[in-house]
């Protein structure tokens, strides 16, 4: 926790667990727990689990200029996103490549919520922001409980009324054991779930609460090293971690591009000049690889670094492997190189293991998306 310099409130909770709080984003993350990650990620595949995501940065933009400064700043089309609705959008740099993603809560006609991970869009938003009439406020007293899983609507179903007729990407503020909350129907896990956006000092209380009155459900405590198991079958990109910040072009500055990463859905269909905007369109069918899966043989998971080869050379590499018990498969994200990306192809992957695998398909887990989008 060295670097840390954002503090959970639930820290005391997170080391009972056996937590040692490294250090993600500036605040202490409970990447592990005693026991098996496994056990975490089949709860939330199969019942519900609750995790601390507190660590992603809340920054509120209030004020008249608020709209066009996300409108510039960001890949989605603002006025379409109205009071209650949110999106997940991206944002550019001038040459047209990645720097980070992001998911945008409208919560009055000029106010918005902007939740960040560890890229450059909230330092781009903050400077953009000088010389316009908008108020940047970064909230580090709002705290993130996501209690994600098909059994997460039953729980809050006993507690919130109306909850299962929110709708996927929408929030309400409402109350939760008699705290005021904002429960958004989103999340990163590939599951029917909710983040409970609280206040620092009520979310002890919110969290006890769930686990206690939980746990006839099934429902647990979730370490953050679940969710690189959940985003590997449900293709949910970490940044850095699968960006050519951490895996580089000889010769060329880190960045890619949105068709690279498959994230050029979200430019929203109506969406006008933005940064970066022009240089996505030029850069599209210019690509130096594909995000796309792998599925290996055998029972073991292949370790982020990890090569894949076929015709005698290196096609890519593996950015994060998981192994599900629930289903027997060995699946990883990779950067593949674009005439290997397509379903079936024959890889072998080298490094911490070596096996053959085939490139396929993501997501892996409910390639519809019909659970997270359930409806009742």
């Amino acid at each position: 926790m060295a670097n840390s310099w954002r503090f959970s409130a639930l820290g005391d909770r997170h080391r009972a667990l056996g937590s040692k709080l490294e250090d993600w984003n500036g605040m202490g993350t409970a990447w592990t727990y005693d026991g098996d990650v496994a056990d975490s990620h089949e709860a939330i595949r199969t019942r519900a689990g609750l995790m601390d995501v507190s660590g992603l940065k809340k920054v509120h933009y209030v004020g008249l200029h608020a709209e066009s400064l996300l409108e510039y700043a960001t890949s989605r089309d603002i006025s379409k996103i109205y009071p209650g609705k949110s999106s997940y959008a991206t944002m550019l740099n001038e040459a047209g490549k990645f720097v980070d993603d992001c998911v945008i809560y409208r919560t009055g006609p000029n106010a918005f919520m902007v939740v960040h991970g560890t890229g450059a869009g909230h330092e781009m938003l903050v400077r953009s922001a000088q010389g316009r009439q908008v108020a940047v406020l970064f909230d580090d007293d709002l705290h993130d409980l996501s209690l994600q899983g098909p059994l997460a609507v039953d729980f809050l179903a006993e507690h919130v009324p109306g909850i299962r007729d929110l709708p996927y990407f929408h929030h309400v503020q409402t109350r939760l054991f008699d705290c005021p909350v904002m429960i958004s129907r989103t999340g990163y896990t590939g599951e029917r779930g909710y983040e409970i956006f609280c206040k620092a000092a009520d979310a002890p209380k919110i969290w006890d609460t769930i686990l206690e009155q939980g746990a006839s459900l099934g429902i647990i405590p979730c370490a953050f090293s679940a969710l690189d198991q959940l985003r590997v079958e449900s293709c949910l990109l970490f940044y850095p971690f699968d960006n050519s910040e951490l895996y580089p072009f000889a010769d060329e500055a880190s960045g890619d591009t949105l068709w690279e990463l498959g994230l050029d859905f979200t430019v929203s269909p109506s969406k006008g000049e933005f940064r970066g905007g022009y240089e996505h369109a030029r850069l599209k069918g210019k690509e130096r690889f594909r995000i796309f899966g792998v599925l290996l043989e055998g029972e073991q998971a292949a370790g982020a670094g990890d090569t894949l080869w076929a015709d005698g050379k290196q096609v890519g590499v593996i950015t994060e492997g998981m192994y599900s018990r629930l289903t027997g498969k060995s699946m990883a994200i990779a950067r593949l190189d674009v005439p290997y990306a397509e379903q079936g192809v024959p890889l072998e992957v080298r490094g911490s293991l070596q096996v053959q695998a085939i490139a396929h398909t993501m997501p892996f887990d409910d390639p519809e998306k019909t659970k997270r989008t359930a409806k009742g």
